[in-house]
């Protein structure tokens, strides 16, 4: 492990040039751009080819799926039938899987960046870009750990698969049916996934809950056309004033309860246990209220900050458009008005129960005087594992040694679609080591990467198979 190491440091500034490029690229799932999708994809064949891997480029009905694999490289060549071939496998020999994905957000509003977001900058440690945190920096950091093995002809302990697609921001719309195509090639001991958070730079953390989400649209028409303030308003409905009172009856506003009858249905408390973990050494709610940068904190009451954001389900308001939107004003009635919002559940709740629910009550409270119509968009349900399991155990270990500390057990507010079908579809469980920090601003403008997470993120991949490659079977 000796040469690893040394090899991670030796060649850290190649790497970080390399993700620079890797970052570079606008793969923005959200706008379907086919071109620069297509040109990441490649550019990941052709990278991971380079270090020594096996690997394809998987078409679906939407963006391409990377796969690569370590299987054969650390033994005498074998021939293959493809490039996936899956080789001659050692007695009791371990497989896991990495899941990332080369698609990111859109990066809007442009105006709010301090640099350009495709453009990366370096700056007091940290790689400015978006998809720099949220996930091209953590699975390329993955990368890089095996590079290392390979490199320096340092023998894997286990054999690796890795799955990097290009839809997580939008869903994984295809990756479920990729996965039970492939479920043969894709049989595993497990699942590691680097795309959730740390509380803090120097205490690592191993997430055992996500929130699940459901989306929808809606969308209320008045008039026919845009129609002359002057000349008519007063007369008709406006299709905003119309939106903004019905999105107004979704919550309590003193007290933060969703109203939506049959929304909280599923939902338990935490345990005491859960609720001591969730607060230790965690940020007061006076920090986290200027590190958001507002007047003061809101919240369903009874709950502090820290659950309002990991184990409470919400519904959140993402866009509102209507009318005109350019310099100056222009006195019209808009004939068009409509909303963007998401659910983030919390487990045992259902996306299909919530989403019905949520239609229910905006079809009961909508007026007669608009036309309104609703379209439900990507799902997926809340994931929840009792951390208990060997893989979280291999994990705690290879942390320790990097960062020298124990990793804390974390419920995140964030949703990770496709975990549940790794479970559902291949029967794997899933280990969430995630690399992001709080303020990494995945999402929004000025995303980040901490440069030492980078580092210490592939000391971690390195030592983490030697300790999953021994770790006991889970069953």
């Amino acid at each position: 492990m000796q040469k690893v190491h040394a090899y991670l440091n030796k060649e850290y500034p190649r790497f970080l040039e390399e993700l620079k490029e890797y970052v570079s690229i606008a793969s923005i799932s959200a706008q379907d751009d086919k071109k620069q999708i297509s040109k990441c994809a490649e550019w990941l064949v052709a990278h991971i080819k380079k270090i020594g891997l096996q690997v394809k480029l998987f078409k679906t009905k939407g963006n391409p799926i990377v796969v690569a694999t370590t299987r054969g490289i650390t033994k005498p060549p074998l021939k293959a039938i493809s490039p996936l071939s899956r080789g001659r496998k050692e007695k009791n020999r371990r497989h896991f899987l990495v899941y990332g994905h080369y698609d990111v957000q859109p990066p809007e509003p442009l105006e709010l960046w301090r640099t350009s977001p495709f453009k990366p900058t370096v700056k007091n440690g940290k790689l400015f870009a978006r998809g720099a945190s949220d996930n091209k920096g953590q699975n390329f950091a993955h990368i890089k750990a095996i590079e290392a093995y390979i490199k320096t002809g340092t023998p894997l302990p286990c054999d690796l698969t890795f799955i990097i697609e290009g839809e997580e921001e939008v869903g994984s719309k295809n990756l479920s049916e990729f996965l039970r195509k492939n479920e043969k090639m894709l049989s595993a001991s497990g699942v590691v996934i680097s795309d959730t958070a740390m509380p803090e730079l120097e205490t690592p953390a191993i997430t055992y809950a996500l929130r699940g989400i459901a989306a929808m649209e809606i969308t209320m028409r008045g008039p026919d056309r845009d129609l002359h303030s002057g000349m008519y308003g007063g007369s008709l409905e406006n299709p905003a004033h119309a939106l903004a009172a019905l999105l107004a009856t979704l919550r309590d506003k003193k007290t933060g309860k969703i109203l939506v009858d049959g929304f909280y249905d599923g939902v338990t408390e935490l345990s005491r246990r859960e609720r001591e973990e969730l607060h230790f050494g965690a940020q007061d709610s006076e920090s986290y209220r200027e590190f958001l940068g507002v007047k003061c904190l809101f919240g369903e009451k009874g709950y502090s900050h820290l659950e309002h954001t990991t184990t409470r389900p919400t519904i959140e308001i993402n866009g509102i458009t209507s009318g005109y939107q350019g310099k100056g004003s222009k006195t019209i009635v808009p004939s068009v008005a409509s909303a963007k919002i998401t659910m983030r559940l919390v487990p045992h709740q259902k996306p299909k129960n919530v989403l019905m629910a949520v239609r229910k009550h905006l079809e009961k409270n909508c007026p007669e005087t608009v036309e309104m119509k609703i379209e439900s968009g990507h799902g997926a349900p809340p994931f929840l594992f009792e951390p208990t399991n060997t893989l979280v155990a291999a994990a705690r270990r290879a942390a320790e040694r990097v960062w020298e500390k124990q990793p804390r057990l974390i419920r995140e507010g964030g949703s990770i679609p496709i975990v549940n079908d790794f479970r559902d579809i291949l029967g794997l469980s899933s280990l969430l080591a995630g690399l992001a920090l709080p303020d990494d601003n995945a999402h929004s403008p000025n995303e980040k990467f901490e440069l030492a997470n980078f580092k210490r993120g592939m000391a971690f991949s390195a030592e983490l198979w030697m300790e999953l490659s021994s770790a006991t079977p889970i069953v």
